[in-house]
């Protein structure tokens, strides 16, 4: 695959408490630098946000981050990225990162990460924008959810093609790798798909 992957990563502001999730975080980070890829995310510096953008710093990738005014103290803004955008609202946010991103990855976190995985998930399966979105299963973590899912389908309320839109694996590279297969790129390096 040519040209640089804008790779959006949702995450949450702590890290957990197993050190398998920042150990993901790191790699997935670093990955995105070794691929050529870009770093789209949240703008934070605590957490598992904070070591997915120093990893792929770390690695050469350009890291574009997007926060809200009211949160820059709270999730401690990253000052050291290739670019950050400060907002006022999520709303704002949320749409900067989605639409300077080519596909969507969740890695473990909380409300907000879930919020914002089904989100895009929708906007997918409602054909608002065609960019793959995955989700990382690390050590388990997204299990409950993962089988929560499938009762949905079970149940009659999310089809099997809608369920088949969220691209899952348990191991970084997999789920890169898959990304990249589903990725359809701008025709120039710096011309983002816009939902």
């Amino acid at each position: 695959m040519s040209g640089r992957v804008s790779l959006c990563i949702y995450c949450g502001s702590r890290t957990g408490d197993n050190a398998a999730y920042e150990a993901a975080a790191t790699t997935v980070g670093t990955a995105i630098g070794c691929r050529g890829w870009r770093l789209v995310y949240g703008g934070g510096r605590a957490g598992l946000m904070g070591r997915v953008a120093d990893a792929a710093l770390a690695a050469g990738a350009q890291v574009l981050g997007v926060i809200p005014r009211s949160l820059m103290e709270r999730e401690v803004g990253h000052r050291g990225l290739t670019e950050l955008h400060v907002v006022e609202t999520m709303h704002e946010r949320k749409l900067m990162m989605a639409e300077h991103s080519d596909a969507f990855i969740a890695l473990p976190g909380g409300i907000g990460t879930f919020e914002e995985l089904f989100e895009v998930w929708t906007w997918r399966q409602l054909g608002y924008h065609d960019k793959p979105v995955g989700l990382l299963n690390v050590d388990g973590y997204y299990d409950a959810l993962l089988d929560f899912m499938r009762q949905t389908v079970e149940h009659g309320f999310v089809s099997d093609l809608q369920h088949a839109l969220l691209q899952v694996q348990t191991q970084p590279e997999a789920l890169l790798d898959a990304i990249a297969r589903l990725t359809p790129l701008a025709t120039e390096p710096d011309d983002y798909r816009r939902i």
